[in-house]
């Protein structure tokens, strides 16, 4: 696991300001449970001509990528651990993560979006082992010198030439078996 412990690691001092969950705190109205924004008022995405409504999950705002990225790099300078954390060894500490996290799955079969059969102890597990891959990614891009949100943006606009809409609507095949 990664050597951090959620409030302390992310340098909150004041506990009032953090959920119990990792979330830092907001103004918003939503409830926040394990790091997942439950909206009061639910956004809603119409589907089937207007039958029932899809609540659509949401993160909460806070923090941002270089929030983290920020409170990530604090973490290890105040550690002097930059010479332990060059792009290897962040890239071999991230899949080992992947990997605590790919256990929880392990043995579970197919698993219900929610997490409904899941305890609030698995839940929680999960939340921390995802973010640990989270803040191992993030800290390898700056290590790497990706803009990461702006990486994303690219990837996405590539992702939707090679995936238009009209074509592979349903389907998962990969997009070098569509055919013009």
């Amino acid at each position: 696991m990664m050597a951090t412990n959620g409030k302390k690691a992310c340098g909150v001092k004041d506990e009032s300001s953090v959920s119990t969950n990792g979330a830092f705190g907001s103004n918003s109205p939503s409830a926040v449970v394990n790091g997942a924004a439950k909206e009061a008022s639910p956004a809603s995405k119409l589907q089937n001509g207007g039958a029932e409504a899809a609540k659509r999950f949401t993160f909460t705002s806070e923090p941002t990528i270089e929030d983290i990225r920020r409170l990530q790099a604090e973490f290890t300078d105040e550690r002097d651990w930059n010479q332990f954390h060059q792009p290897r060894n962040l890239l071999l500490a991230m899949v080992g993560e992947v990997g605590e996290v790919s256990e929880l799955f392990q043995w579970r079969g197919e698993v219900a979006e929610g997490l409904p059969d899941w305890t609030e102890s698995e839940r929680e597990q999960l939340g921390q082992e995802l973010s640990d891959v989270l803040i191992y990614l993030v800290e390898l891009a700056e290590k790497c010198h990706v803009d990461l949100p702006q990486a994303v943006l690219r990837k996405m606009a590539l992702n939707r030439l090679k995936y238009p809409a009209s074509k592979v609507h349903g389907s998962a095949k990969k997009y070098t078996e569509y055919k013009d």
